[in-house]
């Protein structure tokens, strides 16, 4: 499938497949005779992988460092599961801040619904 075809498969712009393909996070993203990208169910697959990664806030150069570690095979498995496993606690650490964030606005909010039902107390 072509750029476009890809882009609308995955849900991103073309655009934006084009800049991944730049920064080298997609691997090796082949092409036709005419130098048209062409993407495979595979390269699906990887970049369905690659936006979780960013939905999960994972910095590009992280993405990039597992990327380059992914094109060089099996030898760097355990490489790429500790790139993980730091970004999984990052992502844990980050959880448990916004969670404690929610904790204190659902207090405020109680304790408004408490001032506007004319109780009072803190």
């Amino acid at each position: 499938m072509n750029v476009k075809q890809f882009a609308e498969r995955v849900g991103l712009s073309p655009h934006t497949i084009r800049y991944y393909d730049k920064l080298g996070l997609l691997g090796e993203v082949r092409r036709r005779p005419n130098g048209h990208r062409y993407f495979s169910e595979r390269d699906l697959e990887w970049i369905g992988f690659v936006q979780r990664l960013r939905d999960t806030g994972m910095p590009v150069e992280q993405m990039l460092e597992y990327a380059r570690l992914r094109a060089e095979g099996d030898t760097t498995m355990a490489a790429r599961q500790a790139v993980l496993e730091c970004h999984a606690e990052a992502l844990d650490a980050h959880i448990r801040q916004q969670q404690a964030h929610l904790d204190n606005l659902t207090r405020k909010i109680a304790w408004y619904r408490r001032q506007l039902a004319g109780e009072t107390g803190p």
